[in-house]
Formats: C-alpha cells, sequence, structure tokens
C-alpha cells in the first residue's frame, strides 16, 4: 500500500514561518522556525484526518464497512 502524502505551501512572514495544507481545507500553522512550523503541521495535519475519521464512522453509524482508496 502506498503511503499517502501532502504537500505543504510555507513561506516565511516576518519574524514566523507560516504554511498551509494543499489537499486540506483549513489545515495550516505557524512557527518560529522552518522546523517548528513543519512540525505543527504535521501534527495539525494528524489531527485533522482523526477527526474526519471520526466524523465519517459517527456518519455511517452502527453497520459500515472501511475501504482503502488509493488516488
Amino acid at each position: 500500500m502506498l503511503t499517502p502524502h501532502f504537500n505543504a505551501v510555507i513561506r516565511r512572514d516576518g519574524q514566523w514561518w507560516i504554511g498551509w495544507i494543499e489537499e486540506i481545507p483549513g489545515v495550516n500553522s505557524q512557527g518560529a522556525t522552518r522546523d517548528e512550523l513543519i512540525a505543527n503541521l504535521r501534527d495539525a495535519l494528524a489531527e485533522a484526518i482523526e477527526l474526519n475519521r471520526e466524523d465519517a464512522r459517527r456518519a455511517a453509524g452502527e453497520s459500515y464497512e472501511e475501504v482503502v482508496i488509493q488516488p
């Protein structure tokens, strides 16, 4: 199975680094350094994916099937 990857758009903005995950609206972060920003984006992405999973499972109800979809 392929490991999914996501693209981040990042830039320096004054004293801060800011960035956005292209594929998932609303996943963005900032950091005092480039490395901190990337770590923060990883955390924000993981949290968003887990919340989306929980929402999908709740919406599906009690009886559902999970299927892996690869792009």
